[in-house]
């Protein structure tokens, strides 16, 4: 069977662990060389031991998405070790439930410099890579909260931006051989999901009635596998005609 990324080389950030390694996993047995980030060494040392004891091909960067610098150093890693970058995964980011109230300036800039400016950043080095050869893939991972947002006013304001930023740069290469689409993961069953539905993201539970309100909790959460799944769909020639979109991966549970 061909793999469907074979001979590409992907950046995945946040891909310690949940859909990031998910996603690291999947697009290493699709043939890709694969460069995750994550901003501690050990968590790093766990994914890439994995890919590479499975027989493919994976190398880490501790990165900060939060860091002006690291889509530069990052990007600098992965084509020193395999000659170019042919995809971008923007998957690291930062959940909260802080109603409006209740958020500070400090908070709120911390949260916009992880998932919003550092998406920014990373899709415009990708970018710039990519106009010379008139070739490559940006999937942005985003959150349902972009279009329903029933968590915290931070984190759905950036998940929201970072939608219509994936627009934008579909339009501006629309006709290209650049394509940006985003992936907008509804409840998965990760570590951030487990934390939210204990009320143990930071804002505790102040939002949770809202998720309860607004969407359908009786429906089972996605897994890591499922949210891969749309991603490769995005990152590999099955998408070719297709970019400037959000593509929703929930269940049916957030359809209000």
């Amino acid at each position: 069977m061909t793999q469907l990324l074979a001979g590409k080389t992907a950046v995945i950030t946040g891909a310690s662990k949940g859909i990031g390694r998910a996603t690291a996993e999947l697009f290493a047995a699709e043939g890709a060389n694969v460069v995750i980030t994550a901003r501690n060494q050990a968590g790093i040392d766990d994914v890439v031991g994995a890919i590479t004891e499975a027989g493919h091909t994976a190398i880490g960067v501790v990165a900060d998405s939060a860091d002006p610098a690291a889509p530069s150093a990052v990007f600098g890693k992965a084509i020193e070790a395999f000659g170019q970058v042919d995809i971008l995964v923007n998957n690291a980011g930062y959940g909260d439930m802080y109603a409006i109230e209740e958020t500070t300036d400090e908070h709120f800039e911390e949260v916009v410099q992880i998932n919003y400016f550092g998406v920014f950043r990373f899709c415009r080095e990708a970018v710039q890579h990519f106009i010379p050869r008139d070739e490559g893939v940006i999937v942005n991972v985003t959150s349902v909260n972009g279009s329903l947002p029933v968590c915290g006013v931070a984190y759905t304001s950036t998940k929201g931006a970072v939608n219509t930023m994936t627009k934008n740069i579909a339009l501006r290469f629309a006709g290209t051989g650049i394509r940006c689409n985003a992936v907008a993961p509804g409840e998965t069953d990760t570590p951030m999901m487990q934390a939210w539905a204990a009320g143990e993201l930071p804002g505790g539970s102040t939002m949770l009635e809202y998720a309860a309100t607004y969407s359908n909790t009786k429906l089972a959460p996605t897994q890591p596998i499922d949210q891969a799944n749309a991603i490769l769909y995005l990152s590999s020639d099955m998408s070719r005609a297709v970019t400037g979109r959000v593509l929703t991966v929930d269940n049916g549970a957030y359809m209000y």
